[in-house]
């Protein structure tokens, strides 16, 4: 089998964030090699002219999709899914369809809003407009509680630390931080109420869920957010990063609240008709309440990411996972031809 590996070519130089598509290229290029398959890399960019050309000559029968963002933006991911869709080649991971309905946040929690699962509430402001809508049962009611403040569109915690969750319930204190985010970041932010408690991730690989994890926040100061910000991801030598460890080990008493988030995780991932790989983040409040923070659809497949980890807890070896992603991309194109 011949797979191209497509893959969003970096464009700042020594960005932790921005480099580590390539750590995921390579691996998945050396699992499918291991497994037997003739394979390439390719590289993309907005230049999706170059890349029409190369995979017209390549010829692929399937191409491994990792395109993460386009022109240094997330939002601009699904054009790689939509080009693939024109050229009527099969491709592994989410459809443009699913990457439209989660990669835009704000449309993610609509969705789960609309399908009565739990999703914090969340408030919007529009440019030019004088105040903010809050979507809640009760939209007349004031913000309670504290909120923090999200891009609408990038992932990898893109500008989050401590600032970006607000003590108080205050609207406009929440949309002056709102706007300070536009305004440094050049992105659309919305705010998001703040769920204090536990956090987990729930990975999925071809509709089986993986063993769930949690991020361990308890050497986390009292008055500091828990929160898996920018430096827990890409700063190995912060604070935030090395004590923001994932476990697998749960207490039996936790056995309630673990099959409630898989219910919820393989919920999202019909609703959103998902396929190869996901991963659900899940906060679970003071009272033991759910509450579904993202659906990503394509989570990193670097060895030491989180999804790598639940693969390796439930005894499924890289190489396997690459297989089954594939199998399920060759198995859609037998089940929903491209016209």
């Amino acid at each position: 089998m011949k797979v191209v590996v497509l893959y969003n070519e970096p464009i700042v130089e020594g960005a932790v964030d921005d480099q580590d598509v390539l750590v995921q290229r390579d691996s998945v290029a050396a699992a499918l090699e291991r497994l037997g398959m003739a394979t390439f890399c390719l590289g993309c960019t907005l230049n999706l002219d170059r890349a029409w050309r190369q995979l017209q000559e390549l010829q692929p029968e399937v191409v491994f999709n990792l395109v993460e963002s386009l022109g240094g933006t997330d939002r601009l991911m699904p054009l790689a899914t939509l080009m693939l869709d024109t050229l009527a080649i099969e491709y592994t991971g989410a459809s443009t369809n699913a990457i439209l309905a989660t990669s835009n946040k704000l449309a993610a929690k609509q969705h789960l809003f609309d399908a009565g699962l739990p999703t914090p509430a969340w408030i919007v402001r529009f440019p030019g407009s004088k105040g903010a809508i809050v979507h809640e049962k009760d939209t007349e009611s004031a913000p309670t509680g504290p909120w923090i403040v999200k891009p609408v569109w990038e992932h990898a915690s893109l500008g989050m630390d401590d600032d970006a969750v607000l003590a108080a319930g205050d609207r406009a204190a929440i949309e002056a931080r709102i706007r300070f985010c536009e305004q440094h970041v050049h992105r659309p932010h919305f705010s998001e109420q703040y769920i204090d408690g536990r956090e987990f991730n729930l990975s999925i690989l071809a509709g089986q869920l993986l063993p769930p994890a949690e991020i361990d926040f308890s050497t986390f100061p009292p008055e500091k957010p828990r929160i898996v910000g920018h430096r827990a991801k890409w700063e190995p030598s912060s604070f935030e990063y090395q004590q923001t460890p994932r476990r697998f080990d749960f207490p039996k008493e936790d056995a309630q609240l673990l099959e409630q988030l898989a219910q919820l995780a393989l919920d999202c991932w019909r609703l959103f008709e998902l396929r190869g790989y996901a991963r659900v983040d899940i906060r679970v409040d003071q009272i033991g309440q759910p509450w579904i923070l993202e659906v990503n659809v394509n989570p990193c497949l670097s060895p030491d990411a989180g999804f790598a980890a639940a693969l390796e807890e439930a005894g499924i070896s890289y190489d396997t996972a690459v297989q089954k992603i594939i199998d399920e991309a060759n198995r859609d194109a037998i089940q929903h031809p491209q016209p």
